[in-house]
């Protein structure tokens, strides 16, 4: 069988159109897999089972990209074609079968995980996944060896409003490394992108260096991926790197305001969300709202909220306060 996948550009999405994908290949095992996305989702695609090429969709001007797509794939035969990108490509190449995701308003009420499965008549759907190529699982454990566990923290995202405070990240690190507390002595890994920096470094001044594990823009995607499959928790901010935590089976918490959890919210049993005190709908329909000009909008999240949340996880919630089980 022959697939030709079309997915996301943004690293988040990417991530959570992995369980339609890895649904197509646990079906059709023999198949010969193609994936279209964004350069920087690429690497999450690189070692799934039954994929044989990847294809970076660089933006160019004038939807050059697109054309550029079409030109490799359009001298080809396709037994289904998947377009998540609702273009019009789908329809001008030749296939036996074309499943086009075309989201409308009712759509955006449901989590995107849910919708994304709709596409392929899947209810439940499939959970996000990710694949590891065995070279990015041993440079993970050369990142993060063995030693104790690790917490992973998201410190950064896409857009500022979406940001919660570093000193609230330090304080949270603080509380749940405690000699008494659930992860004492844990070490933290702070996760960001290779533009991040600026955003990240007020958090990591604020860590204590000698448990503290810097991976902020020094990694490959996939390894960075890997790395935190080996976390035993991930707390982040609204991002592809939450998605991934989450799809890479750790524990994970969310951190919402000005985005919708309903919508995009971590994926699976393992994961909750913590949500600031002001909801999303009172926070993206104040009349002085201008997502071009607010600075930050998750200062209505309190530390006592996410750390609540935290130990109410699964992994935690089995264990009383005392650490006796």
């Amino acid at each position: 069988m022959n697939i030709l996948f079309v997915t996301s550009t943004r690293i988040g999405d990417a991530v959570l159109s992995t369980g339609i994908l890895s649904y197509l290949i646990t079906r059709n095992p023999h198949a010969s897999v193609t994936v279209g996305c964004g350069p920087l989702a690429a690497p999450l695609f690189q070692a799934a089972p039954c994929v044989d090429r990847v294809i970076p969709m660089t933006k160019r001007a004038f939807a050059g990209h697109w054309l550029s797509f079409w030109a490799d794939v359009c001298t080809s035969s396709w037994d289904m074609v998947v377009d998540l990108r609702a273009s019009a490509l789908a329809w001008t190449v030749r296939a036996r079968e074309r499943r086009v995701l075309k989201s409308g308003p009712a759509s955006r009420t449901i989590h995107r995980v849910a919708e994304l499965g709709a596409l392929l008549g899947l209810d439940p759907p499939p959970a996000p996944t990710l694949w590891f190529a065995e070279d990015a699982k041993a440079k993970a454990l050369a990142v993060l060896p063995e030693g104790g566990p690790v917490i992973g923290f998201g410190a950064t995202a896409n857009w500022m409003p979406k940001i919660w405070p570093a000193e609230r990240f330090a304080e949270l690190a603080r509380r749940l490394t405690a000699a008494d507390a659930v992860m004492p002595d844990a070490r933290v890994a702070v996760f960001g992108g290779p533009d991040e920096r600026r955003i990240a470094q007020p958090l990591l001044d604020l860590l204590p260096p000698r448990r503290t594990i810097d991976l902020v823009g020094n990694l490959p995607l996939d390894v960075t991926a890997a790395c935190l499959s080996r976390c035993r928790l991930f707390v982040g901010n609204d991002s592809g790197l939450m998605h991934m935590a989450a799809a890479g089976g750790v524990p994970t918490v969310g951190l919402f305001g000005p985005s919708p959890s309903t919508r995009y919210g971590p994926w699976g049993d393992h994961c909750a969300v913590a949500s600031s005190d002001v909801s999303y709908e009172d926070i993206v329909g104040a009349a002085d709202f201008d997502h071009r000009k607010t600075d930050n909008l998750m200062q209505n999240l309190p530390v006592d909220t996410v750390e609540r949340v935290v130990l109410d996880l699964p992994v935690f919630s089995a264990v009383n306060r005392s650490g006796v089980a």
